[in-house]
């Protein structure tokens, strides 16, 4: 035990749980902005897990900006709205662990091609009625609407055809009611400069 506490810095110290769950959060946010490919990301995180020591923790992150870390996912996120404007959420917002949507002819979008995320799975508890529930995806984020209940509704699904491999860093799971108004799952739509490139490629 003599030898594990070093007195010119953390070194020696070894790693809390605290310690552990901070650096999978960094991981995974990397994972997100394409910084680790899946397999870094699997092979990263079973050696966060079953680190001792803060060192072994500190080289899995070295080589990522220090911007990446920090990122704190709440828990849980409420929102409840009667008649008024668009939901939205967009740019780099962070995914919480779970959302309470109880909303009233209010539309919604939750675009997540570049919000940060730091864990696996997003639960989102519906109770809406009218308007559109979107969901713009990007490589790697899933929605599985199965627990979704709908009346005079619809879902559309369209699967992002540049990357229909790719591995998974968020699963999106609906659950809850979705009375008139559609549920649109999708990547982001195509801009007219996007469409002519394409067009000319």
């Amino acid at each position: 035990m003599s030898g594990e506490i070093s007195p010119t810095g953390k070194a020696g110290l070894r790693a809390s749980h605290a310690d552990r769950d901070r650096v999978v959060d960094v991981l995974r946010v990397a994972a997100g902005d394409g910084r680790l490919s899946a397999e870094e990301l699997d092979e990263r995180l079973e050696a966060a897990l079953s680190a001792r020591m803060l060192s072994e923790l500190d080289a899995l992150t070295a080589d990522l900006p220090a911007t990446a870390g920090g990122v704190e996912a709440k828990d849980l996120v409420r929102i409840g709205q009667v008649h008024s404007g668009p939901v939205q959420r967009v740019g780099r917002w962070v995914v919480p662990r779970r959302m309470e949507l109880a909303l009233t002819f209010c539309a919604v979008t939750l675009d997540f091609t570049e919000a940060v995320i730091t864990h696996d799975t997003l639960r989102i508890d519906v109770q809406m009625t009218g308007k559109t529930l979107r969901l713009v995806t990007r490589p790697g984020v899933v929605v599985d609407t199965d627990g979704l209940q709908l009346m005079h509704g619809k879902v559309r699904h369209r699967q992002d055809p540049a990357r229909p491999g790719a591995p998974v860093i968020l699963r999106v799971e609906l659950a809850g009611h979705k009375v008139h108004g559609r549920v649109v799952v999708g990547p982001p739509r195509r801009t007219l400069s996007r469409w002519l490139r394409r067009r000319s490629g």
